[in-house]
């Protein structure tokens, strides 16, 4: 027969650690639904056939994101702004960031592409400055807010840390059509730069090894306690008589 006599000071200490484990384990699992489901629509919007810049406006954040637009307007060169990246090597790059007014007089952010330290100033690239009408395709995003580290934008030079997207605006006194900022695609522009089609898309899948990591430290947390028991003869196979 099997012998099981509980010590409930012990038990009462190590249950809600191990349906804490359980828990945990369990929601992961469902993170790992939410993140694969995010990854297809993610490939889906960008496999998909531009849309118009106001099919976009007119959708929820969550369904444009991603997808790929197209518009007409003018860019408005002198409200560049430059987002600061690390490149290859460390070197320096900057992510050139224009008003771009719409044929309505909406205005939208594009993200024209990277250009080196040494050609942020416009002046060492006028074929780049495009004017007059222009026909961008682009992916619509919402980009990250800026964290508690990112450092302050250098306002005199036009330089940020972060694509804050609202803050470029106030700087600008610029009122945009939507809080989002248009990806350029790799359409050469003259003279080779701003290099556009700069899109990354990149996301951290590793919900099923955390999954088994707690779904494993429940199975610790139940082995010792089991392991307890035995140990001071309270859970076992009882001798017959």
């Amino acid at each position: 027969m099997l012998r099981f006599r509980p010590l409930w000071k012990f038990t009462a200490l190590m249950l809600p650690l191990f349906l804490g484990c359980l828990a945990l384990g369990l929601w992961q699992l469902e993170r790992l639904q939410w993140k694969l489901a995010l990854i297809a629509q993610v490939n889906r919007n960008l496999h998909a056939a531009p849309i118009p810049i106001d099919q976009a406006l007119a959708m929820t954040a969550a369904a444009a994101q991603y997808r790929r637009v197209e518009m007409r307007g003018q860019f408005d060169n002198s409200k560049e702004a430059y987002v600061f990246a690390a490149a290859g090597q460390g070197l320096a790059v900057y992510h050139v960031l224009t008003p771009f007014v719409l044929d309505d007089g909406r205005v939208l952010l594009v993200d024209r592409g990277i250009v080196p330290e040494r050609l942020r100033d416009p002046q060492m690239r006028p074929a780049g400055q495009r004017s007059g009408e222009q026909h961008i395709l682009g992916v619509w995003r919402i980009p990250d807010s800026p964290g508690w580290f990112t450092p302050a934008p250098n306002l005199a030079r036009r330089i940020w840390y972060a694509r804050d997207v609202k803050g470029m605006a106030k700087a600008d006194d610029v009122r945009l059509a939507a809080p989002v900022i248009v990806e350029a695609d790799a359409t050469p522009n003259t003279g080779g730069w701003p290099k556009g089609g700069q899109t990354v898309v990149t996301f951290r899948n590793e919900h099923l090894q955390y999954a088994i990591t707690w779904f494993g430290l429940a199975a610790v947390v139940l082995g010792g306690w089991i392991a307890f028991h035995i140990s001071r003869g309270r859970f076992g196979a009882r001798n017959p008589s």
